[in-house]
């Protein structure tokens, strides 16, 4: 089949350059990364994967790590697990 139709998306260039590079270390274009995506919608009749809106408590949670704020570095997982008290 002929892959002749155009997608045009505007995202924001960091979103962009992060999920290309996602792409790359898997072996994928973009191109190829969305036609998939479109053939998983296709298949399955809706989204490939659950869309849900976050609570507040999430949303705040996201907002802080986001900006560096109430994170617990682990030096590696068995730091981790007793930091965790595992």
């Amino acid at each position: 089949m002929s892959k002749t139709a155009t997608v045009r998306a505007r995202v924001e260039p960091k979103l962009k350059d992060r999920a290309e590079g996602v792409f790359r270390r898997l072996g994928m274009s973009a191109t190829q990364a969305i036609t998939i995506f479109y053939k998983q919608v296709e298949l399955r009749g809706r989204l490939p994967f659950d869309i849900a809106i976050p609570t507040s408590t999430t949303r705040r949670t996201l907002e802080s790590t986001d900006a560096g704020r109430d994170l617990v570095i682990c030096e590696d997982a068995d730091d981790m697990f007793k930091k965790l008290g595992i």
